[in-house]
């Protein structure tokens, strides 16, 4: 399963995306603000650029695993290896402060925040979940 984020609002303290499955058009996100971080760049560099709980996770490409969170006491998508970032989920709320890095899913009807993210999350994730107990390769681009 190829998911595939394209960030097409940069403001000064969110980033509002477009998520797609396999091609296909699923819903909207919210995450913190895009400082410009790169997979591949030096982890000195993107340490340097990164504020905790303020900045959207390096643009690039993500295995995803269907993981059980402590935090949220259930099981979500992990995307794994994203550097300087830990614990990053897809997940519910409503803007940028709910993030922590995290991708936020939704519909982006409202300025600066997405609504109806729970509804969302649960026709979503449950996609992101059988593709990943059918064992099939789930990875995540973001552009």
């Amino acid at each position: 399963m190829r998911i595939e984020l394209k960030r097409i609002a940069r403001k000064d303290s969110y980033t509002i995306g477009k998520l797609y499955i396999d091609g296909k058009y699923q819903c909207d996100s919210i995450e913190d603000k895009d400082r410009g971080l790169k997979q591949g760049m030096p982890e000195g560099a993107l340490r340097k650029m990164k504020v905790y709980g303020k900045t959207a996770i390096p643009v690039g490409s993500y295995t995803v695993k269907w993981t059980y969170s402590n935090t949220f006491k259930k099981y979500l998508p992990e995307l794994e290896n994203v550097p300087v970032f830990i614990g990053i989920r897809m997940h519910s709320g409503n803007d940028a402060n709910d993030s922590l890095g995290c991708i936020i899913l939704g519909e982006n009807k409202k300025v600066g925040m997405v609504i109806n993210s729970r509804a969302t999350c649960n026709r979503v994730l449950p996609l992101i979940e059988a593709a990943c107990k059918r064992g099939e390769q789930v990875y995540i681009v973001i552009s």
